[in-house]
C-alpha cells in the first residue's frame, strides 16, 4: 500500500505516500514500537480530571506537529529551494519531539524527575527502530534530529525556529488541539494566514510577513489564555501537586512497603539506571495501574492520596496571588495548623504552588517582521505584543475542602 491517511480532527486528511522517501521515513517511524507507546501517553497528563475531553494523546497531537511543519516547509522551500535538502531532519524532529515523554506528559516529568527531550534525544541516538530509519534516509539524520531536539542546536536557522521558538509547529498544534479536546474557544488560530505570512530574513532565519501580523498578535493572545484557562488551572495545580507527592511518599516509603513490578520498581527507586526498554514500558497505563494497586494495599499515607486522584476527591485551591510573599507563608502555616487540629499531617495536604507566565520574551527567539525592505521586532510594532512581555504570576494554597469556608475568612480579615 503506497498511501496512508490519518483523519485528523482538526487537519483533516493527513496522506503519507511511500514513494515519497521522506515520507516512507515518516511511515516506518510512526509504526515503531516507541512511537505506538505516545497513544499511550495523554496529551494534557491530568488535566481531564478538569476537562473531561481531554483525552487526546502525544501521539495524535505529534503526527499534527508533522503535518503542520511539512506545510510550513512547502512554503519555505519556494523562498529557499535548498531547504529540500534537509526535509529529513524537519520531518523527524516534527514527528518525533515528544517521543521521551514520561506518562501524565509535563506532570509525569516533576513526578519521576525526568526530562524528556533528554529522553527524546537518547531514543532517537540509540533505539534502532527509530536510529535506523533516520539514518537509511540519510546519513547523520539521526543525531541532526536529536540534537536539534535536545540542545536546540542547528546548522539550518529556518528548521531550528521551526522545532522551537516562539512561533513553532509544536505550539500551533498544541493550542489547537488542546483547545479542541477541552472544549474551550480560546485556542482557535488562523492557522492558514501564519503559515502563508512565513518568510526568511537576510540572516537566514525565520521571520513574518506584514501582512500576517494580525494573525500572529492573536496567535500569541491565545497562548497566553490557553495558559491561564486550561495549562495553569487550578485544579490541574492540585492534580499535580497530589501526583509528584504520590510519587515521592511512594520513594520515600521504599520496596519493602510499597508494591512496584520490576520496571515501576526502577523509576522509583533506581531512576539512573533506567535503559531503553524500561523506559518505554512504562505509560499512562502501567501508572494508573500501580495507583490502583495502591489505593487497595499501600500504607495508608499512599493509599489515602492515591484514592483522591483515582476517585477525583481533590483537594481545593486558594487563589493568594494578590498576597505578599510573607502572607501568603503566614496563611499557609494557619491553614497547616487547622489540619492538624483535624488530626492530618498537613505535610500532604497544604502547600503553595506559584506559577510565572511568559507569554512573549524578546529576547529568546524573539519574532520579527520582514517586508522584503525592512526588519523589525515584533515588539516594536505591535503595542498589544508589547503589552505581553513583562510575565504575569499566580499564587495557589492548596489545602482540604474540611478547612476551605475557614480559609477563605481568614484571607477576608
Amino acid at each position: 500500500m503506497s498511501q496512508r491517511t490519518y483523519h485528523d480532527p482538526l487537519h483533516h486528511g493527513i496522506s503519507l505516500d511511500s514513494n515519497n522517501q521522506a515520507e516512507a521515513m515518516v511511515i516506518e517511524l510512526i509504526d515503531s514500537a516507541p512511537f505506538q507507546r505516545l497513544r499511550r501517553i495523554r496529551q494534557l497528563g491530568p488535566a481531564f480530571l478538569t476537562f473531561h475531553g481531554a483525552e487526546s494523546s502525544r501521539f495524535t497531537h505529534s503526527i499534527g506537529v508533522f503535518h503542520i511543519a511539512r506545510k510550513a516547509l512547502n512554503r519555505l522551500i519556494g523562498l529557499d529551494s535548498g531547504l529540500k535538502e534537509h526535509k529529513g531532519i524537519l520531518y523527524g524532529a516534527a514527528l518525533l519531539h515528544d517521543l521521551g515523554h514520561t506518562p501524565l506528559s509535563h506532570t509525569g516529568e516533576e513526578m519521576f524527575g525526568l526530562k524528556h527531550e533528554s529522553w527524546t534525544a537518547r531514543l532517537i541516538k540509540e533505539h534502532p527502530l527509530i536510529r535506523d530509519p533516520l539514518e537509511s534516509y540519510a546519513k547523520g539524520t539521526a543525531i541532526e534530529v536529536a540534537d536539534l531536539i535536545e540542545q536546540d542546536h542547528s546548522h539550518y536557522p529556518v528548521l531550528k525556529a521551526l522545532v522551537s521558538s516562539q512561533l513553532d509547529c509544536d505550539r500551533l498544534d498544541y493550542l489547537l488541539r488542546d483547545s479542541y479536546s477541552t472544549g474551550t474557544r480560546y485556542g482557535q488560530l488562523d492557522l492558514e494566514r501564519i503559515l502563508s505570512a512565513l518568510t526568511i530574513a537576510p540572516d537566514g532565519n525565520l521571520a513574518i510577513h506584514p501582512k500576517g501580523l494580525m494573525a500572529v498578535e492573536h496567535y500569541l493572545v491565545v497562548r497566553n489564555l490557553m495558559y491561564r484557562s486550561v495549562y495553569n488551572h487550578r485544579i490541574n495545580e492540585v492534580c499535580s501537586w497530589l501526583l509528584e507527592q504520590i510519587i515521592c511518599t511512594a520513594r520515600s516509603l521504599g520496596p519493602q512497603k510499597v508494591w512496584a513490578d520490576s520496571y515501576m520498581a526502577k523509576w522509583l527507586w533506581e531512576s539512573d539506571k533506567i535503559e531503553l526498554d524500561t523506559f518505554l514500558a512504562n505509560d499512562d497505563i502501567r501508572t494508573c495501574y500501580h495507583l490502583t494497586r495502591w489505593q487497595e494495599e499501600a500504607p495508608e499515607v499512599l493509599a489515602q492520596a492515591c484514592k483522591r486522584i483515582l476517585n477525583r476527591n481533590l483537594l481545593k485551591a486558594l487563589d493568594v496571588h494578590h498576597l505578599n510573599s510573607e502572607s501568603q507563608l503566614e496563611l499557609l502555616a494557619k491553614a497547616r495548623k487547622m489540619v492538624e487540629k483535624q488530626g492530618e499531617n498537613p505535610d500532604y495536604l497544604c502547600t503553595l504552588r506559584h506559577q510565572k507566565l511568559e507569554s512573549y520574551q524578546p529576547y529568546k527567539k524573539g519574532l520579527r517582521l520582514w517586508d522584503g525592505e525592512e526588519l523589525k521586532a515584533l515588539e516594536n510594532v505591535s503595542p498589544l505584543v508589547a503589552g505581553l512581555v513583562n510575565p504575569a504570576g499566580a499564587a495557589w494554597l492548596i489545602h482540604p475542602k474540611e478547612i476551605h469556608v475557614e480559609l477563605k475568612k481568614e484571607i477576608n480579615l
